[in-house]
């Protein structure tokens, strides 16, 4: 036997389930993922399965411990990095969802969060939770299920009904229902969480028509959750380190000072900026949240979130066919010295923060007879870059705090021209982690501070740096660009 020497960490995400084994010394040692099947019941509904979720998380872990060839008696704790928004509402006697879970991406609640707009409380939900008032949030997702799953409304009169983010189902599953409880970070992003009070909050309920009975416990993000029942690997296994994945990837980036942002790139890209001790107030252009809570202290944030970033570049490669694959597109663009003034804004779903505009629609402007297919692929390439700088000009404008460095993961950081242009157009460092897997990294980090295996100057000496983008270009050049895209993206919005 090994002996105890090694944490999990379950990363729960939209398409799969991932277990990735790390040693205590923080290094990953393998990983085995799930895949999750995708329900769509109606156009613009998305749902999943929450028990396949669960069976996929017991599935990944054995799977990981066989490929490791560990035991679970080898295994110090289990920490769980999460999809955020999806909500569950389940039965605490029998433990059987009431239906399937409605997923983050999930429209069905538009004409409740619509109606809530228009009798005025969208300001005092913003106020409390800041958060913009929206049926990708929990809150509204549950409310709708209670108006149309009559048992729903049945086991919450018997105050039976229970409600969680999938965190919480997996932590009452996990410990075989003796545990009813989420982290900051995700009761953060219900919108029936005042970040303010740091309480699940009346005056919320009261209007998505929940009641307190439904909500779990509210835990820091380091903090036990119980443990994993022996009749599920025969042995007790601590569970900590719980919290929303872009959180975990935030804290595995170690942005612990004021100013510190980290950008996520992926098919949408998500921006934090670590704010300090206390919530921005009166943040309209992204949104205030909780970015982890240690040891009873709240770390905020402000957030932004884009819609279409590598999805601009996959549109490129499978609709357009203008390249075969999305390696390409960094490389062609770096055989022209700029777009010849042709700007893209992949407005194809609307634009998230800081325009929240869903009507908006994607645009190429600015084109001449020279325009060739490098400087369209250009084009998309630098959107990506803008729309980012969009969301950092936002959040400083709202906070008053400068970024320091802009810290970056996800596959498009491997494409060396977007990462140079992104420090050029922001004229700030910007430094790449080295670390795959970092949202399961940073649940695994508060795993072990919990675990006491180590403290927070100890998680910094495990952060791998990458390469560094240093920005090159001159103010002149910067404001010039910059106000072209500006120009472009009034006109996607008009």
């Amino acid at each position: 036997m090994h002996g105890s020497n090694y944490l999990l960490a379950v990363d729960q995400g939209t398409s799969a389930t991932k277990a990735v084994l790390f040693n205590k010394e923080g290094t990953l040692v393998d990983r085995a993922d799930i895949p999750l099947t995708q329900h769509y019941p109606q156009s613009g509904w998305v749902e999943h399965d929450p028990e396949e979720i669960f069976t996929g998380l017991l599935s990944a872990t054995l799977k990981v411990m066989e490929q490791a060839r560990i035991a679970p008696n080898d295994l110090l704790g289990l920490s769980i990095s999460n999809q955020r928004e999806t909500v569950v509402l389940w039965d605490k006697l029998t433990g059987t969802p009431v239906m399937n879970a409605i997923v983050w991406q999930c429209q069905r609640a538009e004409e409740l969060t619509a109606a809530l707009a228009a009798q005025g409380s969208a300001e005092m939900v913003r106020r409390k939770t800041g958060l913009r008032l929206s049926p990708y949030f929990s809150a509204a997702k549950a409310a709708w299920i209670l108006q149309h799953v009559p048992v729903a409304k049945q086991l919450l009169a018997h105050r039976r009904l229970l409600f969680g983010t999938i965190d919480t189902y997996l932590v009452w599953k996990l410990s075989a229902g003796r545990v009813h409880a989420t982290d900051y970070t995700n009761a953060s992003r219900t919108q029936l969480f005042n970040i303010h009070t740091l309480q699940w909050d009346d005056e919320l309920l009261e209007l998505f028509g929940l009641d307190r009975s439904m909500m779990p416990e509210v835990l820091d993000s380091n903090a036990l959750f119980g443990s994993v029942d022996p009749s599920l690997f025969g042995v007790d296994i601590p569970i900590a380190g719980v919290l929303g994945d872009s959180h975990a990837a935030f804290f595995a980036q170690c942005c612990t000072s004021k100013g510190m942002a980290k950008a996520t790139y992926g098919t949408g890209s998500s921006v934090m900026m670590h704010v300090g001790s206390s919530p921005i107030e009166g943040v309209y252009s992204v949104v205030s949240s909780i970015g982890y809570a240690i040891d009873g202290t709240i770390t905020y944030v402000l957030e932004g979130n884009i819609n279409c970033t590598g999805a601009t570049i996959k549109w490129l490669v499978d609709d357009l066919e203008l390249i075969s694959s999305s390696r390409e597109a960094g490389i062609l663009a770096a055989t022209v010295p700029d777009t010849l003034g042709v700007y893209l804004v992949p407005a194809f779903v609307g634009l998230g923060a800081p325009h929240w505009d869903s009507t908006a629609r994607a645009c190429i402007s600015n084109m001449s007879r020279g325009v060739k297919k490098a400087h369209i692929v250009r084009a998309a390439e630098e959107s990506i870059a803008y729309q980012i700088a969009d969301v950092v000009y936002a959040m400083e404008a709202e906070s008053g705090i400068p970024l320091q460095e802009l810290r970056v993961d996800g596959g498009p950081t491997r494409d060396q021209f977007l990462m140079q242009f992104q420090s050029d157009i922001l004229n700030v460092p910007v430094m790449k982690n080295e670390i795959e897997e970092l949202s399961a990294a940073g649940a695994m980090y508060l795993c072990g501070l919990a675990l006491h295996l180590w403290n927070i100057e100890d998680i910094a000496t495990m952060r791998i740096e990458g390469e560094c983008f240093q920005p090159t270009r001159q103010d002149q050049w910067r404001e010039t660009l910059y106000g072209g895209w500006k120009n472009a993206v009034r006109k996607a919005l008009t």
